[in-house]
């Protein structure tokens, strides 16, 4: 029951994209069509599901000093994998996401979740949680190219950068209206909009208090 509970977390509750709102670069440059929006999310959700894996088992024996340097080289190492696999087996997907592939290094979703969850639970934990977030991500990345490429059939704008930014707005506007009206429904209190502390940012700024 825990680990489902973990996997719907990351498919609605905290979806990465309309919920936490991260990952805005691939979410709006591959999103012009369906097939390669939805690539870009499960070649996300694949890298996730490993690097979650393998930064959980290591958790213990990294120091705290290195281990955003750590974390980076291991979702680096999948990312290789899967672009290899790509270019050999999916080449047409492959050219389509271009830099997009290499640049899920640094995704901040990926290395947000090993930080926030991988680096602190079980490995069982940390797979279901990349899971969660890996459909979370692709299904917000479906929704997202199905609306644009059904627009761009008659306004051709929706497939370019400006209607990426119009469309995402609009399902975002749309996604707060609809957890709002949910929580109202249920009695219990609405979702209080998300507050980064830069205090405790992994890039590891000086920021005064």
């Amino acid at each position: 029951m825990r680990k489902l509970k973990i996997i719907i977390n990351g498919i609605i509750r905290e979806n990465p994209t309309f919920v936490l709102v991260l990952g805005m670069c691939p979410t709006l440059a591959t999103t012009s069509t369906v097939s390669s929006g939805v690539g870009m999310g499960l070649a996300a959700a694949a890298v996730l599901v490993g690097s979650n894996a393998v930064i959980s088992m290591i958790r213990k024996f990294v120091p705290s000093q290195v281990r955003i340097p750590c974390y980076i080289v291991v979702i680096a190492a999948f990312v290789t994998v899967l672009q290899m696999l790509m270019q050999a087996f999916l080449p047409d997907l492959y050219k389509t996401l271009g830099i997009f592939i290499p640049l899920i290094v640094v995704n901040c979703i990926i290395l947000g979740r090993a930080e926030a969850f991988a680096s602190k639970n079980t490995v069982a934990d940390s797979v279901c949680d990349g899971i969660g977030m890996g459909l979370g991500f692709t299904f917000a990345l479906f929704i997202v190219s199905l609306v644009r490429e059904s627009i761009g059939i008659f306004a051709p704008m929706a497939t370019m950068p400006p209607g990426g930014f119009i469309v995402l707005g609009c399902l975002l506007a749309g996604m707060n209206r609809l957890g709002r009206f949910l929580a109202k429904r249920s009695g219990k209190p609405e979702p209080e909009p998300l507050r980064i502390d830069c205090r405790h940012c992994v890039m590891g700024c000086r920021v005064k208090d």
